[in-house]
């Protein structure tokens, strides 16, 4: 079954696309305003999740965040890597390196989720400007 194509999804599929890093459901209603509510907003994230359009990341801070993955292109979401959340911005960015974890015989992964936190390359550098 075809799933149509409404204002709301293309609307939050746009912010994701456009955005240069993970967003969270907040995020995406902060920057959408009234034009889609936070329920259709959840929705439509988790339907693009379940169809492997995004992808998405439980930080350390317990929020979901999502993201158009820029290593599948057009094709579903399948490969994992880490993610990397700074703690003053609260940028939440994909690390390009593919991780790759051998399981036991008969075991079968269905998601990945591996974040790093620490001080983004921009943060750590006004961090110093600012101490010097």
């Amino acid at each position: 079954m075809n799933k149509r194509n409404t204002k709301s999804k293309q609307l939050v599929l746009d912010s994701l696309k456009a955005a240069k890093s993970a967003m969270s459901q907040e995020s995406l209603h902060e920057k959408l305003g009234d034009s889609v509510d936070r329920a259709t907003i959840y929705r439509v994230l988790n339907s693009f999740w379940d169809d492997g359009i995004v992808h998405k990341i439980v930080g350390d801070d317990g929020k979901q965040y999502f993201a158009v993955c820029v290593n599948c292109g057009e094709k579903k979401h399948q490969h994992n890597h880490f993610h990397f959340r700074c703690l003053k911005c609260g940028e939440m960015e994909c690390l390009v390196s593919e991780v790759e974890i051998k399981l036991p015989n008969g075991y079968e992964p269905h998601h990945f989720n591996g974040v790093i936190s620490g001080c983004c390359a921009n943060c750590r550098e006004q961090t110093g400007a600012q101490q010097r």
